[in-house]
This record gives C-alpha cells, structure tokens and sequence, in this order.
C-alpha cells in the first residue's frame, strides 16, 4: 500500500500496535541531550544517523517550530480532611488560585470539603468537571506547585523523579508553566546545538502547548471515530506566523519540534492559513488528515495504539511508519520520553530535500 492508498482505507485501533521488547523503553535520559540517535524518515527511505546531525538536515530559510511550555511540579500525596490518603495530578492552571485536577482515593472527595497536600498546605475542592476536580488553592497556585509539588514522569518510567529529572524533563527553552508531561521532542536540543541551527540560518519560533496528563490516556475503542480526544490549551504568537510565512513564502520547510508544536500549528491552521490567537484543542489526527502547515516533524518514538502513533502514521505513511518502527526496534533505539528521535518529511515533501 502506498503513502496516499492511506487516504480510502478506514483505520481500526489494532492497526497502529506493535510489539515492543521492555528493554527498548528508556527509563533514563542520556547524559548529554543531543547525543541521542535520529532515524531520518524520508518517505520510504530510512536513515540512522545522530541527533547533532539535525543541523545539517536544516536549511537556511527553514522554520523550527519549538513548544515553550515548562513542565509543573504537579504531582502531590496528601490527605482528605477525613484523613483518607490521596494521590492529586494538576492537570491545567484555570487562574492564579484554581486548577483541575484528578483525584485518586477510595472514595471521591466532596464538594467543600478540604484536603491537605505534601503536608504543607490545603486545598478546596469545588464541583467535578467530568473526569477532574476543581481544586482551590488559598495561595499563588504556581508558587505552591513549585515549592511543594514533584515532577510527574509518564507512568512507564519506573523511578520516581530526582534531581537530574528535574533538570532533564524539561527542554532548555522551556519558559510558560502549565504542562504535566514534556515536549519530549524537544529535549534532545542543548543551547550549543540551538545556535548552529539558528547560525545555520535556521528561524526559531515558539508557540505554547500545555500537555496534559491526557496525552498518557490509552485509546479504548477499535472504531477509532468512538474516540474522544483530550482537550489541550495552546497559543500561537504574531511572530510565529510571520516566521512560518516566510519559510512558507521561501518555498521551505516549516520543521514542528513534537507532536505537541504539530497539533497547535495545524489547530491554528484550520481555516486553511495559519493565525495567531489562543484556544482550546482537541484536534484527533489519523490517517487521511491533510497537513496545513507543518512539513516536517522531528518526534520521539510513541506508544502502540496511541493517538500519536496515528499522528506520525497521517504524517510520513502508515506502512512507512510502520517499516521504520521495526527498523528502530531491531536497531535497538531507545523508545518514549528519554528515547531517541525521529525526523519525519510529509507526503508531498517526500525524497525532495
């Protein structure tokens, strides 16, 4: 089946899971960012090369495409005010004293009632919003999030956060707070590679996702149109259009830096031309999506049946996606969030770099 056969074909959730070994899941970051691998999706041509060799893959007259957003300290223990044990996972930032967020204990807290959190301070708890609680902070939400909070790693990382997670689940440009899980794509830059891409000639804009605890969500319906996709907020800069134009203008590629940068680029773009403004998202890409903005996609490895194994597989093809994910496993890649890289070229762009 070819890239554009994807098109006329009705996709099912069984068709976007594969196996893959435990060992190849990272549990740790390396120890220099950008010494990851990057396996080079160029439609079916596949390519190993190291993550560094990205400045030679970029061209004077591109766009890189970075999420800014910083990843909170969101995940707390603590105890209702009837003394049972709670787990609280800040899941978005409403205002300065007010969050949603989910809520595991035996029994479900009540409206009004109070809980207390790392042993340093209390929260209200206002009306259910679906899966979430309203929770009411008497203080500074970003203040005690930071000072009392931990770092929440994905669920398949089996330590808890340290010191050196805290520096490395963040990307180094990281400057919005308001996400409980990384830009995970992003991570692979350190400044030193950021000023070869910019000295390349490379143009380097923002825009802000604030990924939430949603994108760990397993999909759970094999008719894939049954799927509800979480709902994430996003803002996208004046400049970070004008930025885009001129690459769009220049005849070259506009590089999104994650899944996270991808989906806020073409959730902005769906009168057909990118605008700047702020909004909710719950854009579900599958195959058959045609790409409004974005060109290419610098991504890490997903999770079978995940939403975003169905992003890359509308991007670059399924059967190429599939090809080049047996390809990684058998090369022994270093899968999700402290994993490798991939860069991924669209259809239309495909073997004409």
């Amino acid at each position: 089946m070819s890239s554009f056969s994807q098109m006329s074909k009705t996709y099912s959730l069984s068709d976007f899971d594969f196996d893959l070994p435990p060992e190849r899941i990272a549990q740790v970051p390396l120890p220099d960012r950008s010494a990851s691998r990057l396996l080079q999706l160029d439609g079916d041509r596949i390519t190993d090369r190291q993550f560094s060799d990205i400045v030679d893959q970029l061209q004077a007259g591109d766009t890189l495409v970075m999420n800014n957003t910083r990843v909170l300290k969101a995940r707390f223990f603590g105890q209702k005010d009837t003394g049972g044990q709670v787990e609280v996972l800040v899941e978005r930032v409403l205002d300065p004293r007010t969050v949603l967020a989910q809520v595991r204990a035996s029994k479900s807290p009540k409206p009004g009632s109070r809980i207390r959190l790392a042993d340093a301070f209390e929260v209200g708890v206002g009306e259910r919003a679906g899966e979430f609680f309203t929770l009411h902070f008497d203080g500074d939400v970003f203040e005690l999030i930071e000072a009392h909070g931990r770092l929440p790693l994905p669920p398949y990382i089996e330590h808890d956060a340290d010191d050196f997670d805290e520096q490395r689940y963040q990307t180094v440009y990281s400057s919005a707070p308001g996400a409980v899980a990384a830009p995970t794509a992003g991570l692979h830059f350190d400044q030193p590679l950021l000023d070869k891409v910019a000295a390349k000639g490379v143009r380097i804009a923002y825009v802000t996702l604030h990924v939430g605890a949603g994108t760990f969500q397993p999909v759970r319906v094999e008719n894939l149109a049954e799927h509800k996709m979480h709902s994430e907020w996003y803002t996208i800069p004046q400049e970070t259009v004008d930025a885009v134009r001129a690459a769009q203008d220049a005849g070259r590629d506009v590089v999104a830096v994650g899944t996270t940068s991808l989906r806020a680029l073409e959730s902005a773009s769906q009168s057909g031309a990118l605008a700047a403004g702020s909004g909710d998202t719950n854009l579900f890409i599958t195959p058959g999506y045609l790409f409004k903005t974005v060109t290419r996609l610098i991504t890490n490895f997903h999770l079978p049946k995940s939403t975003l194994m169905m992003l890359v597989s509308a991007f670059a093809g399924y059967d190429e996606i599939r090809a080049a994910y047996a390809h990684a496993i058998a090369c022994e890649y270093r899968f999700f969030s402290y994993g490798d890289a991939m860069l991924l070229t669209t259809h239309s762009r495909a073997n004409k770099n």
